[in-house]
């Protein structure tokens, strides 16, 4: 399901999860201390640790131990505000503790509240931490070798090439059964004895647990959540109406599908704006022209661009045919190609320094060395919807599975060439460019050997006992706007619609006055914005090329398939 936010949008944010303060303390309360360095080193900035039931139906099954990391408000403090950064598998902590987000943050909040965040279970410095199911990244790549998990999908076009098709559904028994030992083999690891207690309903809970210790068990529960923290936000108004305080998601996950589809058919509808944000880039490069978009030639247009796009794609293709070792597919490029879809602020550097990299390794004129399991370590980097954690394992984490499957619905029977198959149709009737990105989590949930002790299926229109925000760009890559009409739909009356007239994962992607505005007068002063309210881009602060704006790249948007 499940989708990266700040580290590809705010430019690789990267931060140790070295050592951190540990209080003494050990019983429910928190006991803030400073943070290590690696963590955060600001003044206003405190760590902690709150030990919550694994099984809050079952306390007998011993505890969680959260880390937490709080940013003192800047004004009159009127309380917290919960924040979650996306994945499942982002710290919180590590998030939290940049300069950066912490300013965002404030500026949301008003100042007027601190703000508050954790590792969820599976996640950095909590306990239980990483789940690690191979010992290295070399184990990963011995396992999966010679599968699209370490190539994506070759294919070119529509995927219409009959031999493409069948070289993809031949895979289907084998890597099946390599996903069913995988889950065997996160079963076995460290922390495999854990599984069942990871997932969202637990984080909900957590959050709760946090709540109540901060603000007191009565107290409103105020909280923005992103990507995956949309999910978090989405089921806390679920499972507390009555504890919603002020409370903004953005960058929406559906929870109606997500809890109701077979992955195929869900990560589909979370495809159908890609191409048009792809649309984005290559007619920002083509209005950019060579001087600010080297790619392009004198007079090209946004057809041109992608014409060069497609040919590299085909090159690539053509080169794993004849050595199936190269180091760029197109599977490989079209991931790599999707990660920048999140991040608009990328897109010119994209252009001018990475795309030329990819024309000389694919054309053998740059090499590109390194062993298997680099390459493949390289490959599980740059993919959005993985994760490598920033610790002194060198394997994948499989925190990200956990949490996404542990919370799937129960598909029983559902052999993995039938979702081959629905992938082969988003590609030709969806999204002809990101159709077949591969791999994702979701599509390993129905071998995924466990379920969450705790799922929550809805409903999603109780009566809150305060409004919320729900917003979302209008052209987000992996969170389009219709879900975000779904859950506001659903919530009905007391949910308002924000939207930003955008490119990008999220509408901090860009750049906007009106957002920011927006949600501090909703923090502050408790007024909301009118339902369905459009913002713009900041065109003076804001350029995806050089003299090239969003409002120019969507007055631009060719109508073309691509």
């Amino acid at each position: 399901m499940l989708y990266r936010t700040f580290s590809s949008i705010l430019t690789l944010l990267l931060a140790s999860r070295g050592s951190y303060a540990t209080p003494s303390n050990t019983s429910s309360q928190i006991q803030w201390g400073p943070c290590d360095p690696t963590v955060s080193n600001g003044t206003s900035v405190s760590c902690g640790f709150l030990d919550v039931p694994l099984d809050y139906h079952d306390p007998s099954v011993g505890n969680a131990r959260l880390a937490l990391l709080k940013v003192n408000a800047t004004g009159e403090r009127r309380g917290s505000v919960f924040f979650n950064p996306g994945g499942p598998g982002d710290s919180g902590v590590s998030n939290l503790g940049l300069p950066g987000l912490q300013q965002i943050l404030q500026q949301y909040s008003g100042g007027v509240y601190d703000i508050v965040s954790w590792d969820p279970r599976g996640v950095g410095l909590t306990v239980p931490g990483e789940l690690y199911c191979f010992d290295s990244i070399e184990d990963y790549t011995a396992h999966f070798n010679g599968t699209i998990e370490l190539t994506g999908i070759e294919e070119t076009g529509n995927f219409t090439d009959p031999a493409d098709v069948q070289a993809l559904l031949a895979q289907g028994p084998s890597l099946q059964k390599k996903y069913d030992e995988l889950g065997q083999k996160c079963l076995n690891s460290t922390n495999g004895k854990y599984l069942k207690y990871l997932g969202t309903a637990a984080a909900v809970r957590d959050m709760v647990s946090i709540a109540n210790v901060l603000d007191g068990p009565d107290a409103p529960i105020n909280y923005i959540g992103i990507s995956y923290g949309s999910l978090i936000g989405s089921w806390f108004v679920g499972m507390f109406p009555e504890r919603v305080g002020k409370v903004v998601i953005d960058g929406i996950l559906n929870p109606v599908g997500f809890g109701t589809q077979k992955p195929s058919a869900y990560f589909a509808a979370q495809l159908e704006n890609s191409d048009t944000v792809y649309k984005g880039l290559i007619t920002g490069c083509a209005l950019s022209g060579p001087a600010g978009c080297p790619i392009a030639s004198e007079g090209d247009g946004p057809l041109d661009i992608d014409s060069k796009f497609q040919a590299l794609i085909k090159a690539a293709h053509e080169a794993t045919k004849a050595n199936a070792s190269v180091p760029l597919t197109s599977g490989v490029l079209r991931v790599e190609l999707f990660a920048e879809m999140y991040a608009p602020a990328d897109w010119s550097r994209f252009l001018n320094e990475t795309f030329p990299q990819w024309q000389q390794i694919i054309s053998g004129e740059a090499p590109a060395n390194g062993s298997l399991a680099r390459r493949a370590d390289d490959f599980v980097r740059r993919n959005p919807l993985m994760r490598r954690a920033s610790s002194n394992n060198t394997s994948l984490s499989y925190s990200s599975h956990a949490v996404t499957c542990g919370d799937a619905i129960d598909m029983p029977g559902l052999q993995l060439e039938d979702q081959f198959k629905d992938v082969i149709n988003t590609a030709r009737n969806v999204s002809h460019i990101f159709g077949t990105y591969w791999p994702a989590p979701i599509y390993q949930c129905p071998y995924w050997p466990v379920r969450s002790v705790e799922r929550y299926e809805g409903s999603f229109n109780k009566t809150l006992a305060n409004k919320i925000i729900v917003a979302s760009n209008v052209y987000d890559p992996i969170t389009p706007l219709t879900a975000a009409e779904v859950i506001a739909s659903r919530i009905g009356d007391d949910a308002v619609l924000l939207r930003l007239n955008g490119f990008g994962h999220s509408t901090i992607a860009e750049p906007s006055i009106c957002t920011v505005n927006a949600v501090a007068a909703y923090f502050v002063n408790g007024t909301l914005p009118a339902n369905n309210t459009l913002c713009e881009v900041e065109p003076a602060a804001f350029e995806l090329f050089p003299g090239v704006t969003t409002a120019d790249i969507i007055a631009h948007l060719p109508s073309f398939d691509v």
